[in-house]
């Protein structure tokens, strides 16, 4: 297992300029998030957090995922295969939210979800914590702790079921 923290990476976000479609197999840019996508290349299963700001993804995370662009075949809008993974993937994708109301920000896992499968990230999973606020509230929820603990056994169960474990 590696663990990447965007916020202590250097890396620029996708600049449009399709080389991964047309003369790459990966993004030409190189920065300190190059291994951070080929570690993604190479899992079977990415788990991406982050808090919830102005109702959208951090802006770290955000960045990362317009990089993963290079995982798209240069065809994706047709093709029957749209990314260059071997196999799906699992994906876990938590966000945190001060904002108690479940119904703000509701899209955010779905909106980027459409994209995620596309790349390959056919299972997904959330968890999703509204209305903390500060390191550790997370811990006053035990709804929350139990959300986490049974999506990872799901996860888990797949992986040794796909004989990743």
């Amino acid at each position: 297992m590696q663990t990447f923290p965007l916020n202590r990476l250097t890396f620029r976000g996708c600049q449009g300029c399709d080389a991964c479609k047309t003369r790459l197999d990966r993004c030409a840019l190189e920065d300190e998030l190059t291994p951070v996508l080929e570690a993604v290349r190479e899992s079977e299963v990415l788990l991406l957090a982050s808090p919830v700001y102005y109702g959208d993804v951090s802006s770290q995370l955000k960045a990362f995922i317009d990089r993963t662009y290079s995982f798209v075949v240069p065809d994706y809008r047709t093709s029957a295969k749209r990314h260059r993974f071997a196999g799906s993937k699992e994906l876990v994708f938590v966000l945190t939210q001060s904002n108690p109301d479940e119904r703000m920000f509701a899209d955010i896992h779905a909106r980027y979800g459409i994209f995620l499968g596309a790349m390959g990230f056919e299972r997904r999973h959330l968890i999703r914590a509204c209305g903390v606020l500060g390191a550790g509230a997370v811990n006053e929820r035990p709804d929350c702790l139990t959300l986490a603990e049974t999506t990872a056994e799901t996860v888990c169960r797949a992986a040794r079921s796909e004989g990743w474990l």
